[in-house]
């Protein structure tokens, strides 16, 4: 009994921590290199729960499509707001770069109330990725299932590309000294253009994504910031290596605490993430504080 809950905990911890991890490195990614605190990561995530539940709700387009839409949807967005107001305040204070993110979070929120509802939406998977699959003698929710193969699939391809091609070796250049780096010849705006919009895309997508999981309602991007800092904070910034184990923590951490201790909530997470940071302030993987 206590091995079949420990496998049930495990596996829908890990789907939640895969989500929060495709959502949030872009996060950790951009913070890192460009200094910027955005607060309004949240909103390219509901950004793309929308546009899957819109497009596959209203228009009947297949899911397969509908996440590709979210993913490219959310980068467009991305490049547009980094070109017309991020780009504009790398320089200024930490309390401009908050208020201008919380100002992005109270237009989305009014916009997504307007345009939505104030319900959380719903969308019909389709038939292959509905029901269950056994695995090994168990039962496991299908597209749980789904989210935990594609996102490994997902994260591998992003480890590759920023660990072992000319472009990640730019982009980690950037992120360790970017004087440096553009002392030697590096377009550090160009890097800082496209490395935003792979993050709002990776946001995007995260949310599309997790529509099961993280309900996509105008609330969204207050509702779960805390857990993509916590990542971020806890991975540290500019890896893609920390927020993975560090979202798998908070995950299965967050999961276990809400089945077997339900009325504490996420406070062991939360107290866990205190202590740990407390011994590493850059977090577990993090070269910056």
């Amino acid at each position: 009994m206590l091995l079949s809950e420990i496998v049930s905990v495990l596996f829908h911890g890990a789907a939640y921590g895969t989500i929060l991890y495709v959502i949030s490195v872009g996060l950790s990614v951009t913070m890192g290199l460009m200094g910027f605190a955005n607060l309004a990561h949240g909103v390219f995530a509901m950004a793309g729960g929308y546009t899957l539940t819109t497009l596959m709700g209203w228009y009947g387009v297949p899911f397969p499509l509908a996440l590709l839409a979210a993913f490219v949807g959310t980068a467009v967005i991305g490049l547009i707001l980094e070109r017309l107001l991020y780009s504009r305040l790398y320089d200024a204070g930490e309390l401009v770069q908050v208020l201008l993110c919380i100002g992005l979070i109270f237009i989305a929120v009014a916009l997504a109330r307007i345009g939505f509802g104030a319900q959380a939406q719903r969308v019909a998977l389709p038939g292959y990725l509905q029901g269950q699959v056994s695995i090994l003698g168990r039962d496991f929710i299908a597209y749980r299932v789904f989210i935990i193969i594609f996102s490994a699939l997902l994260i591998t391809a992003l480890w590759i590309v920023i660990e072992r091609t000319r472009w990640g070796a730019i982009v980690r250049a950037a992120v360790d000294n970017g004087r440096m780096a553009q002392s030697i010849g590096i377009n550090t705006a160009m890097v800082f253009t496209l490395t935003f919009m792979l993050g709002s895309g990776l946001a995007g997508l995260g949310g599309a994504l997790g529509v099961d999981l993280l309900s996509v309602q105008p609330t969204y991007p207050f509702e779960y910031l805390i857990y993509f800092l916590i990542v971020v904070a806890l991975g540290g910034l500019g890896t893609v290596r920390g927020p993975f184990f560090a979202a798998l923590l908070i995950g299965i951490g967050d999961t276990a605490c809400k089945y077997w201790v339900p009325e504490f909530g996420s406070f062991f997470v939360f107290l866990a993430v205190t202590v740990i940071l407390g011994l590493r302030p850059k977090g577990l993987f993090g070269t910056r504080a």
